[in-house]
């Protein structure tokens, strides 16, 4: 097992990286998606878009100079100058594939664009790229100082139904002058039709380039959010996706706190599931109290889940992945997130030395 560490976009910096290296991470999960950009730079701590068009994450786009080879090998070369290897992309932008999500109009297109991407990808030797195919995203969290030491973090307090206005997919807006509306209404089936198209087009594409595609579950795992349907809101869905093509790129992005948010199943056995199998392709180290349709994160020695279980789980099947904290409680310091991921970041390393020396 690998220690790994998420970096959002503004984040790829040499102090960043050398943060997480002084934190004892080895590899880099990258998010190349500024989800932050165009007005949404108000949610960077975590609010939950209302639904307008001017809220939610940011403005979809600009991020097309990011993909190509020679951006991705600078920006790999720095992560390495650093001390760290680049094990997966976290996210493709909604600009390069909201129409794959929507069945829209450039699904064609886009869909070739997502596989010259994921040709980019292989040629810059980057192994994996994580994925939520969603077209809510993750929506509705609230901040909570319902944890221990009253830190700062992210939960929910049931679902926010409001409609998704035309011109935004997965909390972005692709589309800034799209007329007056809502999201156009989808079924769950149509939803995974929609899933297998993208997959059958795109996997080929990606085991030729020597890329796995890692698919995150729905965050939060509930049936419906804001009137559109979701897909792998309990463990067993993800058997679907894995069954639309068996082969080892088709993968899991597997997020122990979703996974335990989940109304039903269990975390231990859904890690033992697909650790079994070798599906997993990365893991979001999170805990949490709770489940939907109210949670609380916590912190990684707190919540509902007993991290070293999952440890062990990982171990006795020789997972040789990597794990990141993906977000954290934010304690009350000069430095609030830095403190959060650097606990985080501490405890996994420690956990997982105890586990590489059998204890």
């Amino acid at each position: 097992m690998k220690l790994g560490f998420g970096f959002y976009r503004h984040q790829l910096d040499r102090d960043h990286m050398r943060f997480a290296r002084q934190c004892g991470a080895t590899h880099a999960v990258v998010h190349l998606v500024d989800y932050f950009r165009g007005g949404g730079a108000a949610n960077a701590a975590g609010d939950q878009p209302t639904g307008t068009k001017t809220e939610g994450w940011g403005v979809a786009g600009g991020t097309d100079d990011l993909w190509t080879v020679e951006e991705l090998r600078e920006i790999k070369s720095v992560l390495a100058e650093e001390g760290l290897e680049w094990a997966a992309i976290e996210n493709f932008d909604p600009g390069h594939w909201h129409d794959v999500l929507l069945d829209g109009p450039k699904k064609a297109e886009q869909l070739e664009t997502v596989k010259t991407l994921i040709r980019r990808v292989g040629e810059a030797g980057i192994p994996m790229i994580g994925y939520n195919f969603s077209l809510a995203g993750v929506s509705s969290r609230v901040h909570s100082d319902q944890v221990r030491g009253k830190a700062t973090v992210l939960g929910l307090d049931g679902p926010n139904e409001t409609p998704v206005p035309r011109g935004m997919v997965w909390n972005m807006v692709y589309d800034a002058d799209a007329p007056e509306g809502v999201m156009p209404p989808c079924t769950h089936e149509e939803l995974w039709e929609r899933l297998e198209d993208f997959l059958r087009a795109v996997l080929p594409v990606a085991e030729e380039a020597g890329v796995s595609l890692a698919a995150h579950p729905d965050d939060p795992p509930l049936p419906t959010l804001r009137g559109t349907p979701r897909l792998v809101y309990q463990p067993w869905m993800y058997d679907r996706l894995l069954d639309i093509e068996s082969g080892p790129h088709n993968r899991l992005e597997l997020c122990l706190g979703t996974v335990a948010e989940m109304s039903e199943g269990d975390v231990y056995e859904t890690v033992e599931r697909y650790a079994a199998r070798d599906r997993i392709g990365y893991i979001h180290f999170r805990n949490v109290k709770g489940k939907v349709p109210r949670y609380r994160e916590t912190f990684v020695d707190d919540g509902d889940i007993d991290m070293r279980r999952v440890l062990r789980i990982l171990k006795r099947h020789d997972f040789q992945g990597v794990l990141i904290p993906d977000h954290t409680p934010q304690m009350t310091c000069p430095a609030p997130w830095h403190a959060g991921m650097a606990y985080a970041m501490g405890w996994m390393r420690a956990a997982m030395d105890e586990m590489e020396d059998g204890a």
